[in-house]
């Protein structure tokens, strides 16, 4: 079965979490500057980079290396002719619910709403194998939504594919998941967002 995010357009995609019922890119991008003042890290790997938001926050005065990895190869194509003249990105196209990765491990390791779609399989071993040690995990995840709508209403009908797939991560059982690997919570946040949600942040460190 076809990973259903190869079927959505990056412009849906953006403009489904731009639209005023959901408004979570400007949160995501908020919460991804205070991961990275948090850590100030020499390197980092975004997993589900999307179309890079947030990278404008990256002082690349303290950042020598970003990774980018996202399944839909079209995203990081959009990703490298965005920050290509900025920045040096290696990008990567790998489904991190059924590919095992081998990077080099880097100081923070960023996943925001990612395990809601991938899992908290594979996707979080693949996760855990780039962080360094002494790194940071970063994680975003979002809360149960008030009215029980995951996904939100969108005028982009195609976001619609992802509901099936879609599941919570409760943000304690993952603190006692990270504990038993050796990454403890070192900074958290929390972000109320339009319809009753609101997305959690933690910052585990090894």
């Amino acid at each position: 079965m076809a990973n259903p995010w190869l079927n959505i357009p990056l412009a849906d995609y953006e403009g489904h979490m731009e639209s005023p019922a959901v408004r979570q890119l400007h949160v995501l991008s908020e919460l991804f500057a205070e991961a990275l003042a948090y850590c100030r890290p020499e390197s980092i790997a975004v997993l589900g980079i999307a179309g890079g938001n947030g990278l404008e926050h990256v002082d690349w005065t303290i950042t020598k290396r970003v990774i980018g990895l996202d399944v839909n190869p079209s995203y990081l194509e959009e990703v490298g002719s965005r920050y290509a003249a900025s920045c040096e990105l290696e990008l990567a196209c790998v489904d991190l619910a059924e590919q095992r990765i081998e990077l080099e491990p880097v100081q923070m390791v960023h996943a925001a709403l990612v395990f809601e779609h991938a899992g908290a399989g594979l996707c979080l071993e693949n996760a855990l194998s780039l962080v360094a040690a002494g790194g940071n995990l970063s994680v975003v995840l979002q809360l149960p939504a008030e009215g029980g709508q995951n996904v939100g209403i969108s005028p982009f009908p195609s976001m619609q594919v992802l509901q099936p797939g879609f599941t919570l991560v409760d943000p304690e059982w993952l603190r006692r998941t990270l504990d038993q690997r050796g990454l403890h919570l070192a900074h958290e946040a929390r972000r109320s967002l339009p319809a009753g949600k609101s997305f959690w942040m933690g910052v585990f460190r090894g």
